[in-house]
């Protein structure tokens, strides 16, 4: 193959071709489906996983999502990534393409894909096609991603598609027949599509419809969403482009699958919202107009790039009895994405639990909205929806900086309300302060009161941020807790809403290091037997010494002593934990069993130049006593 300036050019002057129609035949009576992704850019991350659903909305690993094909073995690289498969024109051969690739080696470092063929979907035999090393002049080729197959009926092959990169040209979307036996292609790489913008263009996805090809594709480093185009012929070249973005996030995407759902007129669009590490999943019956459907999925795993076929009874039976079926998996993290400052809420009224965290993956800690999970067991969580927008109407006085918010469930006049605190930073002040919102339900909607209650700082230095809201059992006040450098409380006025005058004072603990329980932020106050229980964060938010130190008072007010062995959560470097802190703790009703809820750091995202400080995961795990009361330290688990 010539180099890619050439080939761009003759594509430009000569290309056209005759139209093919396909039809995808499927097996009679699928009645479920089939999840294949890879989970991350570490290690076995980077490897084929499975879930499996019966409806096409709650998904279920399998394997315990683990791998179910060792990329050692497959791979020229170690690692796998962006795993398309496809079922066979004759209902029971799959077909299975990867990026051969490792993302520690870098974006640009792989230069081959994999192409696996099965007859059970559990059995594979696979074989790696290099195109730097099968083709000559390939000097300047930089990477080639994420390949897909489709049936051409016309040519009567499988077309292999995938996007290369050569040198400083864009990222094209290329194409080639696979042989017979699916264990390499044939004849020379073409491009399949170019955007008429002529800038890079990946991870393609093609579906069949009213006589059109709807190709997905993402629009890479311009926009970084997914648009579509159509043709009536796969290599005509000839493609009409719609000029619309067909994501319904404002984050980056990538990755889209699209999918038919059985015995219906709906497509399923989903795609990795990968700079937050959630998945998105969209409707349509169009494949033009697409409605957000997050609040009717379930997933217990946190996938990659992937995609999704129906498969029959018969198929998903095998495929447990050969991986068995992970019901529900409680891991590490909890919620999908990247969240912070957890703050946790058994509510009385509803029976539920409920996760209110920061927003985060945003640069700077930027994030301005807050939304709430919802969870009966602990293990499966709701993302319930956004609850409050500091940069809306909604809240008149901030504009940005949305952090760590506690909630308080109390009953009044045999109601219950819900008090939302939160830390936003002030448009007339320009600086972070104290807000409230109120509701009837621990979902919302709530209301802002219009005005920020915690101002300024007691000590004339340190931010208003980090607050926590607390109600004695004995007395039934309740104080509010809050700080960055120094740690104040004050009493609330009965309407929850409001600080009792003269009652504002400074309880940090003194001395102590980094090493041990030098305060920092995120004050957490809880009762148990007698003693009032103070937690804090030390250290740096982005530091891997993030962590959690404890004191004791017999007062809500203080003064605090500062345990022994102050620490109650840190790293586990060994085990890849990191930052582990700013918690909350929940006590299940009726019970002395108690959890923490606390945030770490995404292991990915470790250097100063890629943010670790905003990119954080929450996470679950017990807190344990001793019997003189002590807390004992908690081993943080994945």
């Amino acid at each position: 193959m010539k180099n890619a300036t050439l080939l761009l050019l003759f594509f430009f002057l000569t290309f056209s071709g005759k139209a093919a129609i396909t039809t995808s035949k499927k097996a009679n009576n699928c009645s479920a489906y089939l999840f294949v992704y890879f989970t991350g850019n570490n290690g076995d991350e980077e490897s084929v996983r499975y879930a499996i659903s019966d409806d096409g909305y709650n998904y279920k690993a399998l394997n315990n999502n683990k791998p179910v094909i060792s990329s050692k073995t497959i791979s020229s690289t170690g690692g796998v990534r962006d795993p398309h498969i496809l079922r066979g024109e004759d209902g029971k051969t799959f077909y299975m393409v990867l990026t051969d690739m490792v993302a520690a080696n870098g974006w640009s470092s792989n230069r081959a894909m994999i192409l696996l063929k099965s007859t059970d979907l559990i059995n594979w035999k696979s074989n790696v096609v290099n195109i730097q090393k099968k083709y000559k002049g390939q000097e300047d080729l930089l990477r080639v991603w994420a390949p897909q197959t489709i049936y051409d009926k016309k040519a009567g092959k499988y077309m292999v598609y995938w996007s290369m990169k050569y040198g400083e040209n864009p990222d094209v979307i290329y194409y080639a027949y696979a042989n017979k036996d699916f264990t390499d292609i044939e004849g020379t790489p073409k491009p399949l599509f170019i955007p008429q913008n002529k800038l890079s263009c990946i991870d393609g996805d093609i579906i069949y419809k009213d006589g059109l090809y709807h190709l997905f594709y993402k629009t890479e480093g311009h926009g970084n969403g997914i648009k579509k185009a159509t043709t009536s012929s796969l290599t005509s070249g000839k493609w009409t482009e719609s000029s619309d973005y067909k994501q319904q996030t404002k984050e980056s995407v990538e990755g889209s699958g699209i999918f038919k759902m059985i015995n219906s007129d709906k497509y399923i669009l989903m795609y990795d919202v990968y700079m937050k590490g959630k998945y998105q999943f969209t409707e349509s019956t169009d494949l033009d107009h697409f409605k957000v459907i997050d609040n009717n999925i379930s997933m217990n795993f946190h996938p990659r790039h992937g995609t999704i076929i129906s498969i029959t009874k018969k198929e998903k039976d095998a495929l447990i009895a050969k991986w068995g079926i992970t019901e529900s998996q409680q891991s590490n993290p909890i919620i999908p994405g990247f969240h912070a400052d957890p703050e946790v809420l058994y509510s009385h009224k509803t029976g539920k639990y409920y996760i209110y965290p920061t927003t985060d993956g945003v640069p700077g800690w930027g994030g301005h909205s807050f939304n709430v999970f919802s969870s009966t067991n602990l293990k499966d969580w709701k993302d319930e929806g956004t609850i409050i927008d500091v940069k809306t109407d909604q809240v008149k006085w901030a504009d940005g900086n949305a952090w760590a918010p506690c909630i308080e469930e109390k009953l009044i006049g045999g109601k219950y309300k819900y008090f939302f605190y939160f830390s936003a930073n002030s448009k007339e002040a320009n600086r972070k302060q104290i807000g409230v919102a109120t509701s009837d339900s621990p979902t919302g909607p709530f209301t802002d009161l219009g005005h920020p209650i915690v101002t300024t700082s007691p000590v004339g230095k340190g931010q208003q941020i980090d607050v926590d809201v607390f109600t004695d059992p004995k007395s039934g006040k309740s104080y509010l807790y809050w700080g960055n450098g120094y740690m104040a409380v004050a009493e609330l006025n009965d309407d929850m809403t409001s600080l009792k005058e003269g009652t504002t004072k400074v309880l940090t603990p003194q001395g102590g290091t980094l090493e041990n329980y030098a305060f920092r932020e995120a004050s957490y106050v809880f009762y148990r037997n007698g003693l009032y229980y103070f937690l804090w964060s030390v250290d740096d938010t982005g530091s891997p010494n993030y962590h959690v130190a404890y004191g004791t008072s017999t007062s809500p007010t203080g003064p605090i002593e500062v345990a022994k062995d102050p620490i109650v959560l840190i790293q586990d470097a060994k085990n890849e934990i990191y930052g582990p802190a700013h918690n909350s703790i929940l006590n299940i009703p009726g019970s002395d069993e108690w959890y923490i809820v606390y945030h770490r750091i995404n292991k990915n995202y470790l250097n100063k130049e890629s943010g670790p400080g905003y990119h954080r995961e929450v996470c679950i795990d017990r807190l344990m006593f001793n019997e003189d009361g002590t807390i004992k330290r908690v081993i943080p688990t994945n």
